[in-house]
Parts: structure tokens; sequence; C-alpha cells
């Protein structure tokens, strides 16, 4: 009996499973982070192969079992990364005699789309730290748009508002802006008191501006106009986002999922994102995935052996 194992590498934690060739999932693990561009490939690589063992220990098979394997990590988008990451997985297995013939690195957005839709045209946003959309159309090519990092992209992510939000306060501090609650927030909860003090932490002690966003969102209840006018923009580049991906998947009817800490939840943001869909994007459905990214990893380890043949 042949095996699949699908990989859905995080930057705190991974979770895998091993299926048969027909999909069907025997056995599910987690290990440690396996995003190379945060992590030591070598980390990373250990961590994939302790996954690996850990499936092949459970079903008592050999490596020479596992017809695939298919890892969907942050930063493979890009090719020249997903190779890099493949090179030095394929050498780190070798070492440990456990070489496997198909091993396939990519983005973790491609296999939690496969994972959502893997029949049917779709698209999933994905909107935490920060932001991109990836569509799939009837003949099941990929699309992508968004994920430029925060420094030129990542508009509707949580970088983005907790900079807008940052940003209103030290117009406040300076007296050249409008009061918001998101000044005592910032006091409160960051000791930031002065507008010293905000360029200090930013500037010279790397704060994460990401987690200013949650307090937009919770002035924002408590009908904070700057918060308020700062979300509503950032669910309007969000709904450009879907906008330009529907028309590039070419199909009428589009199913949309959310994944990211910034709209998988119930929250101001994400209630706004879908008041805004549902009034203003005909023809746009939001729906919960089929299966998590990790099978979507299967599902795609499925479909390269089908090529191969």
């Amino acid at each position: 009996m042949k095996y699949l194992i699908g990989i859905d590498g995080g930057g705190t934690g991974s979770r895998c499973v091993i299926s048969d060739l027909n999909a069907k999932v025997l056995y599910r693990c987690k290990s440690g982070p396996t995003n190379f561009l945060t992590f030591d490939v070598s980390e990373v690589c250990k961590n994939i192969y302790s996954l690996i063992s850990t499936c092949r220990k459970k079903l008592n098979i050999s490596s020479k079992d596992i017809k695939a394997v298919v890892i969907g990590t942050a930063g493979a988008g890009r090719e020249k990364d997903a190779l890099f990451l493949e090179k030095y997985l394929r050498r780190y297995l070798s070492s440990k005699k456990a070489s496997i013939k198909l091993i396939k690195v990519v983005s973790d957005g491609i296999i939690a789309l496969e994972g959502a839709f893997p029949n049917d045209p779709g698209c999933i946003l994905i909107s935490g730290t920060g932001s991109i959309i990836f569509g799939k159309n009837k003949k099941g090519e990929h699309f992508r748009l968004g994920g430029y990092g925060n420094k030129i992209g990542d508009e509707g992510s949580g970088y983005s508002i907790g900079r807008k939000g940052l940003n209103a306060v030290s117009k406040d501090f300076d007296g050249r802006g409008k009061k918001t609650f998101l000044t005592n927030y910032l006091k409160k909860n960051f000791k930031i008191s002065s507008g010293q003090e905000l360029i200090n932490k930013v500037y010279r002690r790397n704060f994460n501006v990401a987690s200013f966003a949650p307090f937009v969102l919770k002035a924002a209840e408590k009908k904070d106009r700057i918060s308020i006018e700062i979300l509503n923009n950032e669910a309007d580049q969000l709904i450009q986002h879907i906008k330009t991906i529907k028309r590039k998947v070419g199909i009428k009817n589009l199913r949309v999922t959310f994944s990211g800490s910034l709209i998988s939840n119930k929250d101001y943001f994400s209630g706004l994102l879908r008041r805004k869909i549902k009034s203003g994007l005909p023809g746009v459905e939001i729906i919960k995935p089929d299966n998590p990214p990790e099978v979507g990893a299967i599902l795609l380890a499925l479909k390269y052996l089908k090529k191969r043949s």
C-alpha cells in the first residue's frame, strides 16, 4: 500500500496528515514551525522529518511506501525560494535514509485553496498580519493577487490597519489630528504616552505594528470615527482584491472563503467586510472551506502524481 503526506507549514506550528491514494486521511499530527523565511532551514527540515517519521511509525511503514510529500508554507509562492527548500529537504531526508521520490513545496495559500475547493473554482482571501488572495478557475489554473508585504502592499491586513491606527495617534499627539480612543489604548496597553516614545518603540525597538490592529477594531466598536474610517478604507481594499480575482477567474458566481486571524473570526472588521460583499458584490458567496489546508496538500499531491503518470 502506498501513501501521501500533506503538511501545512506555519510560523508557530505545523499540521500534517497522511492518507492513502484515495485521499482518505489515516492519521494526523503536529510539529514545530516550518516557515523557512523565519526559521533556519535546517530546523525547518528537522521538523518536517519529524512529521514524516511520526506518520511512518504510526502506520508502521517505510519511506519507500510514501509516494509524495507536499508542503505548503509561507514564502514558497516565489519559485526560487520553493526550489531552495525542496533541494535542501531532499538532501536532509537522504542523510536520514528516508528518500522520497516526489517532494513539492508550494505556497500555503495554494494548499488552502485546494482544500477549500477541491473540485470547483473559487478563491481564498487571507488577511492576518499580511494579506493576499488566491483564485482557481474551472481549468484548475491558479491566480494570485496582493501579498507584496508591508512596505508596498498588504492592504486590508493587520499591519496596514495597525500602521494607520498608529498614524492617527501620532497626529493626536502632535495636535494636528482629531482626538481618538486609540491614543488612550496606546497609553494604557503599550505604555506609550508621547510622540517621542512612539518613534523610539517603532524605529528602535521593533514595535509590532500589527499588534495594534485589534485596538482599532475595539475603538470602532465604540464608535470612534477615525477607527471606523480606517476599517472602511481597508475593507474596500479587500473588496477590490475580490473584484479583481473574480474577473481573472472568469466566472459569474464566485465562492470565497476567509482565512487569517483578521477576517476568519467574528469581529467588527470581518462583519463589515461581509456586509460590503453582500451589498456590493453580486454573485459572490462566502462559504466555509470543504477541507483544511493540510488535506489540500494531499489533493495537490494526487494531481502531481497524475501529471507524472
